[in-house]
């Protein structure tokens, strides 16, 4: 059984995926911006995860901009049935890499295009609306016209699922009340807790949560914490931070980035670490390790 398959599935809509899956952000130049350093690399890793069994890719065409969705096509095209490719709108990069808001119908219509072109597909799997009140963080504002005209691109056979990022608790709740939500990205690992209510409400609703940075923002002290436990465990903190996750919550799904095979390995192996109850009561006290 691959690493993959040890993380078990769950459902994204109407797709079942396993739980660790990968994120291309990373494929991209520096600041995913560019192309990358090493263009076949980048592709052998992706042809290397899905090997490994992974089934959930998720990438942007803002990424470069275009760059992952490129190579993806180029390594995996046409694609293995199964294999789910998770996308998201509503941002452009700026000339030197920014990150700005695009959120209008038209926005939001010619992002599912570019998608659909530079993957080579004629219909999206999942389209995430990402919300751009703020770039680095939620910020409260109607997602309504966004995700009214995601949503009309749905009917129109475009997308088969919506899901939304970079969102809060209030956002969550308007976007299911316009349409149907099956997941939501935001930035969530030991250290950032702030989501853990959404993401109890959105496991009672069958609904994923797709957390991103798992290692983001983490304090010298927490940093030592963590180290002590991968050391007992005969593990790095990365893949510590992983099967933490996956412990978290059966709807959280997965999709750790790299550029290189043997990190992607890495994190695959994840799935097999098994946390004791000393393990995640030290884990589960790192965000109180700052008093």
């Amino acid at each position: 059984m691959t690493d993959s398959l040890l993380a078990g599935s769950y459902h994204l809509g109407a797709f079942a995926v396993r739980r660790l899956g990968y994120g291309a952000m990373q494929l991209a130049g520096p600041g995913v911006f560019g192309p990358p350093k090493d263009r076949q690399a980048a592709i052998a890793v992706l042809r290397e995860a899905v090997a490994r069994g992974v089934n959930h890719i998720d990438t942007s065409d803002i990424y470069g901009p275009h760059v992952t969705n490129e190579l993806i096509r180029e390594a995996l095209h046409p694609y293995r049935e199964g294999l789910v490719i998770a996308t998201k709108v509503g941002a452009v990069r700026g000339p030197a890499g920014s990150w700005e808001p695009a959120m209008s119908a038209s926005d939001i219509e010619r992002a599912v295009h570019d998608n659909l072109r530079n993957l080579g597909l004629d219909v999206l799997d999942v389209v995430n609306l990402r919300v751009m009140f703020n770039a680095y963080g939620p910020a409260e504002g109607s997602i309504e016209a966004p995700l009214t005209a995601l949503a009309e691109l749905r009917g129109r056979g475009l997308v088969r699922h919506i899901g939304l990022s970079n969102v809060t608790a209030a956002q969550i709740a308007e976007g299911r009340r316009l349409t149907e939500i099956v997941c939501v990205q935001n930035h969530y690992n030991l250290t950032h807790g702030g989501d853990d209510a959404i993401i109890d409400a959105l496991a009672a609703d069958r609904i994923a949560y797709v957390p991103f940075y798992p290692l983001g923002g983490f304090s010298p002290l927490q940093s030592r914490a963590l180290d002590r436990v991968a050391a007992r465990l005969g593990a790095t903190p990365m893949q510590v931070a992983l099967a933490w996750l996956l412990r978290r919550s059966p709807n959280v799904l997965l999709i750790p980035g790299t550029s290189s095979i043997a990190h992607l390995h890495e994190n695959l192996a994840s799935a097999s670490i098994d946390l004791s109850a000393e393990d995640l009561a030290t884990l589960n006290g790192l965000s109180e390790s700052l008093g």
